[in-house]
């Protein structure tokens, strides 16, 4: 691995960096509207009720022991490299440029269609209020005001997104109550004698049907790590972003699994439950009327609009960081790294994220899920590969922020994404074509590497605070 220090590249000196200006709350409000808790709850988890039946609960406490173990990862990181490039740097500084890069070029493909994936679902959930509304316009519209809203200063993003994400809780909330109102099943029964849909009802539930929802669990709980993308807009971030990332897992842990688990308690037809299209906000709807099933629905669309306007503020922060590390060259290098001087936001690079998520929104949505691929899967393999290297070359010594029970969390996370590649490479309708999407994304990053970068001098990462 190549882990000697490295010259500094071609990149213009003297350029103004982002403001200091949030503090942990700020970071704390646009880390948890990117993790979506109640898209994830009524968008995500009916596949896997479909697919585990109530052992989706144990599918989710097995996720969350798995997601437990890659914050803790992350937070060191985090602390050791709060820079707005993420994941990409942390693994430059620890396993060598050339696997940084690739870490790099995955995220930038996973970073340009994630926002128009989270737009075009938009359309479904707000059907269920509106009837017939076209799939492509509604999501050109909320990727346009996202990036418009992304243009704006950090402080108020963050408390534009603090009050959507409210709403959001608002919407968990009652499906809390309307799981719990009226209590239908033993909860220690659900976890002990779990059932699932079955040719003639319901039947066991099989290790292999929890094994695959775990797989959708552990990204269905995914994005407390968003936090480092904020780390340069961040006041004394070394000693702080850590807590945040924690705390935020913890709070989507609050918030995901707190309400699946009333709603299968409160479930009166268990087998119907489990089968539904759209079990939460039916189940909700019977407890409460069609008109509070009506406003959940539209706070579950204003949480996926609240994501979409948090991954517009992460991913211009991304390549803005990647100009800075003179990674496309030029003049381009040098306007993505322009900030605005009164809003103090990267707006060209923000420019640039709207501008392809409104070309990616004209894509087939089955295309751009494929492209997404195994990215996640291969981000999270390489942060847990930096923790355990880091430690060992003392590259993370300067953390403020320290894992307890080191090694356990990396081995941990590495140990389940073996699995999910194993899971994912035998599902040859999505997840095998993902695999090999993310396998030619690694291919391009390596010859773009070799043929473009090196030719230009010995690539690194800068930071900020140096």
């Amino acid at each position: 691995m190549e882990i000697e220090p490295h010259k500094l590249p071609p990149v213009p000196h003297g350029l103004p960096g982002l403001p200091r200006s949030l503090g942990v709350a700020g970071v704390l409000f646009l880390t948890l509207s990117a993790t979506t808790p109640a898209s994830s709850v009524f968008v995500i988890v009916p596949g896997m009720l479909r697919a585990a039946g109530s052992g989706t609960l144990i599918a989710l406490a097995i996720a969350a022991l798995v997601c437990v173990a890659t914050a803790y990862v992350y937070a060191e990181l985090s602390s050791a490299w709060p820079i707005a490039g993420g994941e990409y740097v942390m693994v430059a500084r620890t396993l060598g440029p050339t696997t940084g890069f690739v870490v790099l070029g995955v995220n930038v493909v996973n970073n340009l269609i994630f926002t128009p994936v989270v737009a075009l679902g938009v359309s479904d959930v707000l059907a269920r209020v509106f009837p017939g509304l076209p799939q492509v316009p509604v999501a050109l519209a909320l990727v346009a005001v996202a990036t418009g809203v992304g243009l704006l200063n950090i402080r108020t993003n963050a408390l534009v997104t603090g009050l959507f994400l409210i709403v959001e809780l608002i919407a968990l909330a009652a499906l809390v109550w309307a799981g719990l109102a009226v209590p239908a099943h033993d909860p220690l029964a659900l976890l002990l004698h779990p059932q699932m849909p079955g040719a003639s009802g319901l039947v066991p539930a099989t290790p292999a049907a929890i094994g695959t929802a775990t797989t959708i669990a552990i990204f269905a709980l995914n994005g407390y790590g968003m936090a480092v993308y904020f780390g340069e807009d961040m006041r004394d971030a070394p000693r702080r972003i850590g807590g945040v990332v924690l705390l935020a897992l913890v709070l989507v842990l609050v918030t995901e699994i707190v309400p699946v688990a009333a709603a299968l308690i409160g479930a009166p037809d268990l087998g119907t439950f489990l089968t539904g299209e759209d079990p939460f906000g039916a189940l909700v709807a019977m407890r409460g009327g069609r008109a509070m099933g009506n406003w959940v629905a539209a706070g579950v669309a204003l949480a996926i609009a609240n994501a979409a306007i948090v991954s517009v503020l992460a991913f211009a922060r991304f390549f803005y960081s990647t100009a800075r590390d003179g990674v496309w060259g030029g003049r381009l290098d040098i306007r993505l790294q322009a900030i605005h001087p009164r809003l103090g936001s990267p707006w060209i690079a923000t420019l640039v994220i709207g501008a392809a998520g409104l070309l990616c929104c004209l894509l087939p949505l089955d295309l751009l899920l494929v492209l997404s691929g195994a990215g996640l899967v291969l981000t999270y393999a390489a942060i847990a590969l930096a923790a355990l290297v880091g430690r060992r070359t003392g590259a993370t010594a300067h953390a403020v922020y320290r894992m307890p029970l080191f090694p356990l969390a990396p081995v941990l996370t590495l140990a389940a994404l073996i699995y999910v590649v194993w899971a994912s490479w035998w599902d040859v309708e999505e997840g095998r074509p993902g695999l090999i999407a993310t396998g030619a994304q690694v291919a391009i990053s390596i010859l773009y590497y070799r043929f473009v970068i090196c030719r230009r001098g010995v690539w690194t990462t800068r930071d900020p605070r140096n």
